[in-house]
């Protein structure tokens, strides 16, 4: 399995990070080139068992099932069913800690997957870069609420 990891200090507090992004069925508006976000089903989106169907700019579409969700430790884990990237058993999660500094966030995302052989650098990387635009964009557009 090839592993991923980024982390960043959001300037705002925990809460107001986790409230922008814990919608499941919101990922369109802090995730850099998702276009729209539904849910499939009947499940709510802050279910383990939801599974969200959104578009990306370059055309694709993806599928992803929620499998943790917590408000109280600001997580959330979900795998991959169906995407335009060529990776397999991709689980990623996203957790959220107050920082250091009083009124910041200590964010982290990561992700496990598979890929056909010799593309493993590659994947890492255009989920490295995406995962840390979505950070560093995040931190844009709540510094200092």
């Amino acid at each position: 399995m090839t592993r991923v990891y980024k982390s960043s200090v959001i300037e705002a507090p925990v809460n107001v990070v986790w409230a922008h992004i814990r919608d499941f069925n919101g990922l369109h508006k802090w995730f850099p080139g998702v276009t729209d976000t539904r849910l499939e089903g009947s499940i709510p989106a802050g279910q383990a068992g939801c599974v969200r169907n959104f578009g990306l700019a370059s055309g694709g579409r993806m599928r992803e099932e929620l499998l943790e969700f917590s408000d109280q430790t600001h997580t959330c884990a979900y795998k991959m069913l169906d995407g335009a990237v060529p990776m397999t058993r991709y689980q990623a999660s996203v957790r959220l800690k107050p920082g250091a500094d009083a009124g910041s966030t200590f964010a982290e995302m990561s992700a496990e997957f598979e890929c056909p052989p010799g593309m493993e650098n590659e994947v890492a990387a255009f989920l490295g870069n995406t995962y840390q635009t979505a950070l560093d964009g995040l931190n844009r557009q709540l510094k200092k609420t």
